[in-house]
């Protein structure tokens, strides 16, 4: 009997999805649930179990081999837990273990949801052929991975990269980590979204005050919409030109929902990018949306489980 197959997860605050994954990456069976993420350990778990359940009475169950986990994080892959920040019923909720116990012993792959993207759009995305590169998720928080010497970096515990709690202001405000001036403070959606309406800006009739509103607002050329992405753009290039310093990275992919900003995004970091990317090993970084969209955390699971065989 072949096990090819991967049953691929992807864990975040909002929904549980789950995948049987071929090693072409293709998705060949689905399941999902909402995320119970405010009631406690054992219902979220219980939506985990309802995904899996859906994908043991596929027929190609048969041909799964081993599980892969993409989580929010924290993760901890040394001791299989996770402690997703917006999941509060789960702190050092042993996922791994449960997991394995319910795929009838399954060898269980685990890693952090930046890291599981990184994966996706190294093996199929816009950071294939490339050996050495950094993959962003700007959303909600900002979270990474790392592709090092053509193999994907999770490091021991499975959140290697996670560039969003690099600190790029040191005397700046807060941030939920516990450390001050991080990139996810200045540069995730919410962050974009608070920063322009202390400056002043106003959400239209519809009410939204998110990112996307804020980043239509600058595609219109409203001055404090432009300066809340402007600052968003320079933390995140100086962390990914840090970031570059230190491992020699050839690639930053930006994925996520405030990626969709577009220009309105890349076009001032690439030029902040180049204030801060100056050493002659550095200057050379290319800059890139993300491709593989919503499938990139199950595709990105599925990947690292493969590369753990």
């Amino acid at each position: 009997m072949h096990t090819d197959l991967v049953a691929a997860l992807d864990i975040g605050g909002t929904k549980i999805a789950g995948a049987l994954v071929d090693a072409g990456g293709t998705l060949l069976a689905r399941a999902q649930r909402p995320t119970p993420a405010q009631q406690g350990a054992e219902a979220v778990m219980g939506a985990v179990e309802d995904v899996l359940g859906e994908l043991t009475a596929s027929p190609l169950w048969e041909r799964v081999g081993s599980a892969g986990i993409g989580s929010a994080g924290p993760v901890d892959a040394s001791t299989g837990t996770v402690s997703p920040v917006n999941v509060p019923g789960w702190r050092d909720f042993p996922l791994v273990e449960r997991v394995r116990k319910t795929t009838g012993g399954l060898p269980v792959t685990l890693v952090g949801d930046g890291v599981a993207m990184t994966a996706a759009e190294h093996w199929l995305g816009a950071a294939r052929g490339y050996d050495n590169a950094l993959c962003l998720v700007v959303s909600t928080g900002v979270g990474g991975g790392l592709v090092l010497g053509g193999a994907l970096h999770p490091g021991p515990s499975g959140n290697a990269g996670h560039i969003g709690h690099i600190s790029v202001d040191l005397d700046g405000d807060p941030c939920p980590c516990g450390g001050r001036g991080c990139v996810e403070r200045i540069a995730s959606g919410p962050n974009i979204a608070r920063r322009a309406l202390e400056g002043g800006w106003r959400p239209g009739p519809d009410s939204d005050a998110t990112a996307a509103s804020v980043a239509v607002a600058a595609r219109a050329g409203h001055p404090v919409a432009l300066a809340s992405y402007e600052r968003a753009a320079q933390a995140l290039a100086a962390g990914i030109a840090a970031t570059a310093t230190l491992v020699e990275i050839d690639i930053a992919v930006i994925g996520g929902g405030v990626a969709g900003a577009g220009d309105v995004l890349f076009a001032p970091l690439r030029r902040s990018l180049r204030d801060y990317a100056t050493l002659s090993f550095v200057r050379r970084l290319d800059v890139a949306p993300a491709v593989m969209g919503t499938d990139a955390g199950l595709v990105g699971a599925a990947a690292a489980a493969i590369a753990a065989r």
